[in-house]
């Protein structure tokens, strides 16, 4: 009898906070005299990534949306209202929790709202970093999901979204 894992090797997944990214295996690993089993898991920027099967729902990892759900973020995307009554603090932490959800749409509402905020004046250093990772979290999917480098799909995502 196999064990049964919840994702398997070739699966595009989503981890939140670092982007998407294809396991690559699962493999064993002693630690402190006791065997844990790990999915590895292969970013677009080169690193991997060791996240243990038996907490992998701890992590709010998900599979890569299909094409069509994609369409739909992006749609909503340019028809979306920015929050703008927000002060610094409340919307940095409000980004930041929807960043971690891994949710694509929530991810590409982080983005929409500090690019429109960007043009209207400059971000703070935390904001600008937020604005980075939001942008890479999005073009790793959108990368995957398109079959293209994680750069092509950063261009493709300034031109879909209007830089």
């Amino acid at each position: 009898m196999g064990v049964r894992y919840l994702f398997q090797i070739g699966d595009q997944i989503v981890y939140p906070m670092h982007g998407a990214g294809i396991i690559e295996s699962i493999e064993d690993k002693e630690i402190q005299g006791k065997v844990h089993q790990y999915y590895v898991l292969q970013l677009p920027n080169k690193m991997q990534v060791m996240l243990p099967v038996g907490k992998i729902k701890n992590f709010s990892i998900r599979k890569v949306v299909d094409t069509l759900t994609l369409e739909n973020v992006l749609h909503l995307f340019h028809n979306g209202e920015t929050d703008r009554t927000l002060n610094f603090k409340e919307r940095y932490k409000s980004n930041m929790e929807k960043m971690k959800t891994g949710k694509i749409q929530e991810g590409a509402e982080v983005l929409r709202d500090l690019m429109r905020m960007n043009k209207e004046k400059t971000l703070n250093s935390s904001e600008k970093s937020m604005l980075g990772n939001a942008r890479k979290f999005l073009s790793s999917e959108l990368g995957l999901i398109n079959g293209i480098t994680e750069d092509q799909a950063i261009d493709l995502l300034n031109y879909r979204i209007g830089k």
